[in-house]
């Protein structure tokens, strides 16, 4: 580049423009999610001397020589750890709270209760049809309180599991995003505009990817990104151009567990992390369920068979099922219910198998293991509440740092706005001089 006072006006009219173009686009963006500030590195342009004086450097004006972010690779790593770790509490905790409602709202306790009231009275008159009708009517209540039980939590393992696959299916799309952005910096040129674009969508890509799992990130000098998912071990999952495959397999007690390109990995972090928290303590909590409604309806089976009914005949079972969510009232009348122990007449009214009965709930103690099955899944809600608390703090300082650090200030913004606009303007002060001196001499010559 000749070292001419026009040349030069004109290279540095060139960098202010630019200057002010990007200055423009912080303040256009200043509210968009994802956007890193710009700024520019303005470096001075060299020329030799000319024929003869090579070795002579003279300063021949200005040009942008690069594009910067502000982005700090400490504090989005930070951001992506910290949000990981808030989307797994969030996850685990509202599987937990809908696992805690599933049983409160069942009202599977107090039909437990007077299942056992209704005994109870029973024992006053055995032989009244009314109280037998009654005993089986909560009976019946009963079961299909423990049925529904069953049911709301079957409901929320599905969702946990609806919703994981959903994110299954975001996460192997930005898998494919981040490959395709890959190949885009490697052809982008260093310090453009359209660098600079693609690295903040790299960034949002890695951001939304840690919401789901695990990240970890490995960048390579043109700005590609290698990225592996998960923890125990960690699996690659994009490599240049190409991405893996994030699935899920899900185990006969209803819990996930995942794998990238078939080999398996624990999310770790993330709201897939979450998801298996909270189907895993669903599937503890559906088997304590289980069991307690097996070890009810074999109590209640068993004394039906050491007794006779109202009529004398041998005690029938009074429940059917293997679990909670078909345990069913089989005993047809009231009048098999079998008070009296084996032998005794027809009509009699002796209550000592219902008092075995009785005993055997007693021992078995139905409602007290409910409560103290509510007690834990609460407890560990209430837990779950305070660590999610402090994760939501964690994560938020985490974002307000990064934001501090790499977002638009608009009075520095406005500032340099003017600074460019001013910058423009001597620049083309200068070749207007220029273009003067020029003149000048032209004259002189005629």
């Amino acid at each position: 580049m000749a070292s001419d006072l026009l040349s030069i006006a004109a290279s540095g009219a060139r960098a202010a423009r630019g200057a002010l173009d990007v200055t423009a686009q912080n303040i256009a963006n200043a509210s968009s999610d994802g956007y890193v500030r710009r700024s520019l590195r303005i470096a001075e342009v060299a020329a030799s001397g000319g024929a003869g004086r090579q070795a002579d450097i003279s300063l021949s004006g200005a040009r942008i020589a690069e594009i910067r972010r502000n982005a700090d690779p400490f504090l989005q790593g930070e951001v992506r750890r910290t949000d990981g770790d808030l989307q797994r509490a969030n996850t685990e905790l509202s599987g937990l709270r809908n696992i805690e409602s599933a049983i409160e709202q069942s009202g599977i306790f107090t039909s437990i209760v007077e299942f056992e009231a209704s005994l109870q009275q029973l024992a006053g008159d055995p032989s009244d049809p009314s109280r037998r009708a009654a005993v089986l009517a909560e009976a019946n209540t009963m079961a299909s309180k423990f049925e529904i039980t069953a049911a709301g939590l079957d409901s929320v393992g599905a969702g946990l599991r609806f919703d994981a696959d959903a994110q299954l299916s975001e996460a192997n799309i930005i898998g494919s995003e981040l490959g395709r952005v890959n190949l885009r910096l490697a052809r982008a040129g260093s310090g453009s505009s359209d660098r600079a674009a693609l690295l903040d969508q790299r960034d949002q890509l890695l951001e939304r990817l840690a919401g789901f799992s695990a990240v970890t990130t490995s960048f390579a000098s043109d700005g590609t990104v290698a990225v592996s998912l998960g923890s125990m071990p960690a699996r690659s999952f994009v490599q240049g151009g190409s991405s893996g495959v994030l699935s899920s397999a899900q185990a006969a007690d209803g819990t996930l567990s995942f794998a990238v390109d078939g080999l398996a990995t624990n999310p770790g972090s993330g709201s897939l992390a979450g998801a298996g928290l909270a189907l895993t303590s669903l599937a503890a909590t559906r088997e304590r369920l289980d069991v307690m409604a097996n070890r009810l309806a074999d109590a209640v089976n068993a004394a039906q068979a050491a007794g006779v009914g109202l009529d004398g005949a041998p005690g029938q079972p009074m429940f059917s099922g293997t679990g909670a969510g078909d345990l069913k009232v089989v005993l047809a009348s009231g009048q098999g219910i079998a008070t009296a122990p084996a032998g005794a007449a027809a009509g009699s009214r002796d209550t000592q198998n219902l008092a075995n009965l009785r005993q055997a709930l007693t021992i078995e103690n139905p409602a007290q293991k409910l409560s103290s099955l509510l007690f834990d899944v609460s407890s560990t809600v209430a837990g779950r509440n305070v660590t999610q608390s402090a994760l939501e703090t964690i994560a938020s300082s985490a974002r307000v740092s990064l934001e501090q650090q790499s977002s638009v200030n608009l009075d520095n913004e406005a500032t340099n706005l003017i600074r460019f606009q001013q910058a423009f303007q001597a620049s083309g002060r200068a070749m207007q001089v220029a273009s003067d001196i020029f003149d000048t001499l032209l004259g002189i010559g005629r």
